[in-house]
């Protein structure tokens, strides 16, 4: 029986262990350890190990795998599986197995590499992104390419959506490549690294709502940045987060950037930089919940009036 060690951090992982260990049973997992959450900082295990825990499986949780890599190197693994572990695996573990080590990437490498390509891929307002499992390599996600499948990226995703398409996906896509590995049929394909682009983890400053962008781009930014980290403006110097909107028509009523042309209860239609109107439908004002647009037009929002900008300005 082939010697399985899966390596895996966030949701996305969970359903990719879970295919696996019904197919080809795992020996033990490799997780992050457990990281304070919530205002209150409470220690909290990662999806990967609560999970793993159900299943019975052994759980390893270094904090750093290159200087504790001979822990995982002690099992003799026969294959290593990652899914967004969330660490780089050192050169030494890298050429222990006998079957390699195998990672589930949520993109069409070589586009997307890195941290984030999920959010990126919406941010960029691509029609479609896939999964793609390859082999490791020390390089970030540069290793040959085993398998791909696509799905398609529609208005209505965000990050929560479309990860639970790929999820999904890349389970049973990764189970069909270790068959495919095992038997002989699996050919490699060297990455082009001339096309290579890169997801980097989301900061602070990708958050921030510039309303002279146009109002695809800000669509795009806002789906991609919910429900985590979720995007923000600023209303009367307070942050103000956006959750979910939608793109409105152009019409002849147009205002400056960040300017509020329309107030309902349906949400809160915002002037942008090319026409393309954003309707605010969900937001959450500072030291608030997230709240729809009638709640907030009850609450925070009474005091609102056309003409009155989100954002910050030096006219």
């Amino acid at each position: 029986m082939m010697n399985i060690i899966f390596m895996g951090t966030p949701d996305f992982a969970v359903p990719v262990l879970q295919e696996l260990h019904s197919t080809y049973p795992v020996k033990a997992v490799v997780t992050q350890p457990d990281r304070p959450v919530g205002r209150k900082k409470k220690l909290t295990p990662p999806p990967v190990k609560v999970e793993a825990e159900r299943l019975g499986l052994p759980v390893i949780q270094p904090e750093k795998i290159r200087l504790e890599w001979e822990t995982v190197a002690e099992l003799k693994p026969d294959l290593i599986v990652t899914a967004a572990f969330g660490q780089i695996l050192p050169k030494e573990l890298l050429e222990i197995p006998q079957y390699k080590c195998l990672n589930v990437h949520a993109s069409l490498l070589p586009k997307y590499r890195g941290g984030a390509p999920i959010h990126q891929a919406i941010i960029d307002g691509e029609s479609e992104t896939g999964i793609t499992i390859m082999y490791m390599a020390e390089k970030l996600d540069a290793g040959d390419i085993l398998s791909q499948k696509r799905v398609s990226i529609e208005d209505t995703d965000d990050v929560a959506s479309l990860h639970d398409k790929l999820s999904q996906i890349g389970a049973p896509l990764l189970t069909e490549t270790i068959a495919s590995l095992i038997d002989g049929t699996v050919t490699p394909i060297k990455q082009d690294d001339s096309k290579a682009t890169f997801a980097r983890n989301i900061s602070r400053e990708m958050e921030k709502l510039d309303w002279n962008k146009g109002g695809r781009d800000l669509f795009n930014q806002i789906r991609g940045l919910c429900p985590w980290p979720v995007a923000y403006t600023t209303l009367e110097g307070q942050n103000l987060k956006i959750w979910k909107a939608e793109l409105v028509e152009r019409s002849s009523e147009q205002g400056k950037p960040g300017e509020i042309i329309e107030l309902t209860d349906e949400g809160m239609v915002v002037s942008t930089g090319d026409g393309e109107n954003i309707k605010v439908i969900e937001l959450q004002p500072a030291g608030k919940k997230r709240m729809d647009a009638a709640s907030f037009n009850r609450g925070v929002g009474s005091r609102l009036s056309i003409g009155m900008r989100l954002g910050e300005y030096n006219e």
